[in-house]
């Protein structure tokens, strides 16, 4: 089973490998920059070497970078959406150096235009990240969002408008949040809400589009449209919930990583442990 968790990156990027390390994990997320900063900390050449050498070390396969929050490539503000399409392309070069596989992004806020309009603005601006940056293998996810505000996102048809308008198809996955889906209204928690959701995505874009699974339980509601992530199998997706999801054949080889609240250095723990638990053949 290829799991992981989110790594903070504190001191050192090579430590972030040691953290995973020690958790057992064979795949983790992590950010590159600070998440609440524009400004790009060049990175260590020696550190980034070390970082190389430790994820080969430690088998950690694949690497995912999560792009920071304040990119939003859906913006109808010039300055902000060019920004964003600069920062952009920083991440994937630094992703490059640090030899990771993919970039999740979240798909942006339209704000106060259309969501055809943020749509069409987020297509133009991964077109210009693409071709910018063709000679990168790192492949961009885009990840389904709970639908909080005017975020993009929270409908599989977003997404199958927005690789339909994509003309380097083969750089372009899916990040499925299972947080999220449930937020957005999408109930996986039950067997036939799951079946529907799976045969949704499959129809609109592909399941073979996913590359990324987000496992995250919550304690909202089935669709009040709020981010906020839970222990696995203490919210409303459940036990059951995430032994479906975990178990199933057509999902049960794509990468999971987990972004579970972390209120003591115990929390990944157990919420690993559960995962292992729940997974059914080891």
């Amino acid at each position: 089973m290829l799991l992981g968790v989110h790594v903070s990156k504190e001191g050192k990027i090579s430590e972030t490998l040691k953290a995973a390390h020690e958790l057992r994990c064979n795949t983790m997320q992590m950010f590159s920059r600070n998440p609440q900063q524009w400004n790009q900390e060049a990175l260590d050449s020696k550190d980034t070497v070390e970082f190389v050498r430790k994820k080969a070390a430690y088998g950690i396969n694949p690497l995912f970078i999560h792009v920071s929050y304040l990119i939003n490539l859906a913006s109808p503000f010039a300055k902000l959406y060019h920004a964003s399409i600069n920062a952009y392309i920083e991440d994937i070069e630094v992703a490059q150096q640090l030899n990771a596989d993919y970039i999740v992004t979240h798909m942006g806020s339209h704000k106060d235009t259309s969501e055809e309009e943020g749509i069409e603005r987020l297509i133009k601006a991964l077109n210009t990240i693409i071709t910018k940056t063709k000679r990168s293998a790192v492949k961009i996810l885009l990840e389904n969002t709970s639908g909080a505000g005017s975020w993009l996102g929270y409908n599989f048809k977003h997404q199958q408008k927005i690789i339909q308008g994509i003309k380097d198809k083969n750089r372009v996955g899916l990040c499925l949040d299972t947080a999220h889906a449930y937020s957005a209204g999408y109930d996986i928690a039950t067997e036939a809400g799951f079946k529907g959701v799976l045969v949704q995505i499959d129809k609109l874009v592909g399941l073979k589009l996913i590359k990324l699974i987000h496992l995250n339980d919550t304690k909202e509601k089935l669709g009040l449209h709020i981010d906020r992530h839970y222990h696995i199998g203490k919210g409303n997706i459940g036990i059951e919930g995430m032994r479906r999801i975990i178990n199933h054949p057509k999902l049960r080889d794509i990468p999971f990583i987990l972004e579970t609240p972390k209120g003591s250095q115990d929390d990944d723990l157990m919420n690993l442990k559960m995962v292992r638990k729940l997974r059914q053949g080891g």
